[in-house]
């Protein structure tokens, strides 16, 4: 590792974090495809400190592998940080993955205490189950498997989900209830594992950026309350490399007083009828295992890739 230079990520590695991405795809076989404009949003995320939290090794102006870690907006009695990273294939078996997961943990004790030092650190890893040497690399750190989830797929070719319920009404996103879908995603995720709620500049950067989906995306309201919303997203690169455009659910949720009155399978089963008529080919959804509602079987998905949430109580 002698020959290789190390310094943390900036905005301006954005299309060699591209090219590394890409370059672990064709090998890892994860189904995600980048841009340089895809990396450059995650490179400026508000809650990725990338001076303090983030290092990169470079063979020249190859990116031979990186660390990043993100934090949370808020915490109560758990600060739960991401650590994200990856090697270049032909860059492994060199000990890079190991250093960089160091180098992650060391960051996150560093942003911790300048962001939640009164509660306590967890350092979360998401990554599928299939890729060769990650659980035996996180294991050596002192991870363990804590939660599994699982991403659910539906071919669009059959679509009966259910309409909405009288009394209710859908609306599809717009500027002037962009803070209702963020303000419904927020209340609804609040009994949801590790899910914290989301400030403006964050839904900003992760939600309603490049990505955004907003013909696919929508709210649904009782009377004049918001209830529900869905949110849609889809990558032009994942589109060019495999010839399929996916609508990615990517926030699904429902106020508690709502549940179990269908308003979320009608919220599907309006966005996969407006994803269809739209021209895409699929539509997709990242599902917590520990989910018993069976909503998104019972909507038509099935699972085609598995992944394992590895924590480090620090």
């Amino acid at each position: 590792m002698h020959d290789l230079t190390w310094r943390p990520l900036t905005p301006r590695d954005a299309q060699a974090s591209a090219d590394l991405l890409n370059a672990m795809e064709a090998v890892d076989g994860i189904g995600e495809n980048y841009t340089a404009e895809d990396t450059l949003q995650e490179l400026i995320d508000p809650y990725a400190d990338l001076e303090r939290a983030s290092l990169a090794a470079f063979d020249g102006d190859v990116m031979a592998g990186y660390v990043k870690i993100r934090f949370k907006p808020s915490a109560e009695e758990v600060h739960r940080v991401f650590l994200d990273g990856g090697v270049h294939p032909g860059y492994r078996r060199r000990g890079i993955g190991g250093s960089l997961v160091d180098a992650g943990v060391a960051a996150a004790k560093v942003v911790h205490e300048l962001q939640h030092p009164s509660a306590k650190l967890v350092v979360d890893v998401n990554r599928p189950e299939h890729i060769a040497g990650l659980a035996e690399l996180v294991r050596s750190r002192g991870f363990v498997p804590v939660r599994h989830f699982q991403r659910m797929e539906h071919s669009l070719r059959v679509v009966d989900g259910p309409v909405i319920p009288e009394g209710f009404r859908i609306e599809p996103w717009s500027e002037r209830n962009d803070e209702d879908f963020r303000n419904v995603r927020n209340e609804a995720y609040r009994d949801y594992w590790g899910a914290v709620p989301m400030p403006a500049d964050l839904w900003r950067n992760k939600i309603t950026n490049q990505t955004f989906r907003p013909e696919v995306s929508f709210l649904l309201r009782d009377a004049n309350r918001a209830a529900g919303v869905l949110v849609a997203m889809s990558w032009d690169a994942d589109t060019e490399a495999t010839g399929v455009r996916d609508a990615h659910f990517m926030v699904i949720g429902t106020l508690r007083e709502y549940r179990r009155r269908g308003v979320a399978g009608a919220l599907m089963g309006h966005a996969l009828r407006s994803a269809a008529a739209r021209g895409y080919d699929r539509a997709s959804v990242n599902v917590d295992s520990a989910d018993p509602s069976g909503v998104f079987e019972n909507a038509g998905f099935a699972t085609t890739t598995r992944y394992v949430r590895w924590a480090l109580e620090v």
